[in-house]
């Protein structure tokens, strides 16, 4: 094991597999059921609001994507939406649940070399059910040491979960494309952050880059991740 680096943490969506892609098709197919309603903008705003809104109720995921979807709907239409449209966005919910896992570039070669010479924790937030279901199609479950579903990615979160599975946060580095959860966090916990950007970013997990910190790392894509490692030990 390196001297200073011992366990490294994984995000999930669209980190090592696509995600976001999918709550963009199915917010193209609700803008288009509630067409004759609003505009797309105001539509996506709306949504968005909603979704703030909610993430303390339902948490991260799809299932809570869908009710801020009927929420909105309900919202948009003064109650008047019809029952087909309420129908068609549950049905849309159903078949995001059931999408084929497709894994990103360089995913499983990353995860492969880093667990050679350190311990991996996989760390994902949203619906237990379905980031089980996700791991389990993607067949990188049994690369990890570990396996974390919060309900929150905080500093504090972070340094609990190196502690159990590591030497603690200052030896440890977290692998993310969210800069609001994955490397911030990290980083204020203790920890390193390897931002890895991708092509879609929810708004909600938009946040300033830590430029400063000696502590943050940024990579194309996983394929720079080995560099990173051997370099910070």
């Amino acid at each position: 094991m390196g001297n200073n680096v011992t366990t490294i943490g994984f995000d999930a969506d669209d980190t090592l597999w696509h995600n976001e892609r999918f709550f963009r098709l199915t917010q193209e197919r609700f803008t288009d059921l509630l067409g004759d309603h609003a505009e797309p903008d105001h539509l996506a705003e709306r949504l968005l609001d909603a979704e703030r809104r909610n993430i303390g109720h339902y948490g991260y995921g799809i299932k809570g994507f869908t009710l801020s979807m009927i929420e909105t709907a309900i919202e948009i239409t003064d109650q008047r939406v019809p029952a087909s449209v309420i129908a068609e966005i549950m049905d849309a919910g159903r078949e995001m649940l059931a999408h084929p896992i497709e894994l990103l570039p360089h995913a499983r070669a990353a995860v492969e070399s880093a667990a050679e010479t350190h311990r991996v924790v996989l760390i994902t937030k949203g619906d237990l059910l379905d980031q089980e279901r996700k791991l389990a199609q993607s067949g990188l479950g049994d690369l990890f040491d570990a396996v974390e579903i919060v309900s929150e990615k905080t500093p504090d979160i972070y340094r609990r979960i190196f502690d159990r599975h590591g030497e603690g946060p200052d030896r440890a580095m977290m692998i993310g494309n969210s800069m609001r959860s994955d490397v911030v966090p990290s980083i204020e916990a203790g920890g390193w952050g390897v931002y890895v950007p991708h092509g879609l970013v929810w708004e909600i997990e938009r946040a300033e880059p830590p430029v400063h910190s000696p502590r943050f790392r940024e990579i194309d894509d996983l394929a720079g991740l080995p560099r990173i490692i051997s370099e910070i030990g």
